[in-house]
Formats: C-alpha cells, sequence, structure tokens
C-alpha cells in the first residue's frame, strides 16, 4: 500500500474558501467546548478575517495537502515585540488557529503542518512555536504535547 504523501505550504487566494470551511468545523468544536464563550454559526466577519490576514505582511496561512484536497491548515502570526518594563524583548512565532478536517484526523496532517511551522519559523529566526488553546479540548492538548509542545503559562478560573 502507498503511503499517502501530504504536503504542506502557504495557501493560495482560491483555498481560502476551504480553509474557511475547516474553520467552520473548528469553530463548531469551541462552541461545543465553551458555549458561555463562543458564538454558534460562522458568521461573516469570522470568514473575512482569514482574507485580512492573508494579505498581512505579518501573518501567513499554511494548508496540508492530502489525497488531492486541502485537509488542514494553521494561521501563523509572526510578532516582534519591543521590551517592556516587564518583559525583555521577543519574537514569537505565533499559532493563531490551527484545524484539520475532521476525515484526516490521524493521518499525519496535523503532525506535517507542525514539522513545516518548525522549519518555517528556524528559517525566519524565530526560537520557537507558540499557541494557546482551551483546556477542554483534551484530544488538541495530547496531540500538541506528543508533538513536543509544553505548558509555560496557564489562564485560570474562578465562578462565583
Amino acid at each position: 500500500m502507498e503511503k499517502n504523501t501530504i504536503t504542506v505550504r502557504p495557501a493560495a487566494f482560491e483555498e481560502l474558501v476551504r480553509v474557511n470551511e475547516i474553520r467552520r468545523y473548528v469553530n463548531d468544536v469551541h462552541v461545543a467546548g465553551r458555549p458561555d464563550t463562543f458564538r454558534p454559526g460562522f458568521c461573516r466577519e469570522l470568514e473575512e478575517i482569514l482574507y485580512q490576514r492573508f494579505e498581512a505582511e505579518n501573518w501567513n496561512i499554511l494548508v496540508a495537502e492530502s489525497e488531492g484536497q486541502i485537509a488542514g491548515f494553521a494561521t501563523v502570526e509572526y510578532l516582534d515585540r519591543p521590551e517592556s518594563p516587564y518583559n525583555l524583548a521577543r519574537k514569537m512565532y505565533h499559532v493563531e488557529e490551527f484545524g484539520v478536517d475532521p476525515g484526516f484526523h490521524r493521518r499525519g496532517v496535523a503532525t506535517a503542518l507542525v514539522e513545516y511551522m518548525k522549519r518555517d519559523a528556524a528559517q525566519r529566526g524565530f526560537a520557537r512555536l507558540e499557541l494557546d488553546m482551551w483546556e477542554f479540548n483534551q484530544g488538541a492538548l495530547a496531540f500538541y504535547e506528543n508533538v513536543g509542545f509544553t505548558t509555560y503559562r496557564r489562564y485560570m478560573e474562578l465562578w462565583v
């Protein structure tokens, strides 16, 4: 049996419609996990954010292609933060959004995206990838830990 090849690359403009389809799925996961926080549906503004980021200088939209179709995506922001009274200056390769079509789960798509981002970050002079995620998404947490991400900061809440 021939192994499926997964290609990761920057998205083409015409592929953003497909990326938004996967983003809609990711949004639905968040709505189900935290209905107290996320708005249901996938409004026009959410769709348009992707196009704005596509045009922005410090953003990139990456896609993972498998079996001739876009199977996953990541939106990444290249941040260069100056020194502040609290922090040293730092550069961050920030993974803002990340998702894989459910039909491609556990087939290497997410891992291929992370491996590409690691190489891309190093080539751009970033020392690390950074992302945040919601605690309810234990499947994502297990994946991120499996590919080497570690927790360095935590948000907590106390309902009253």
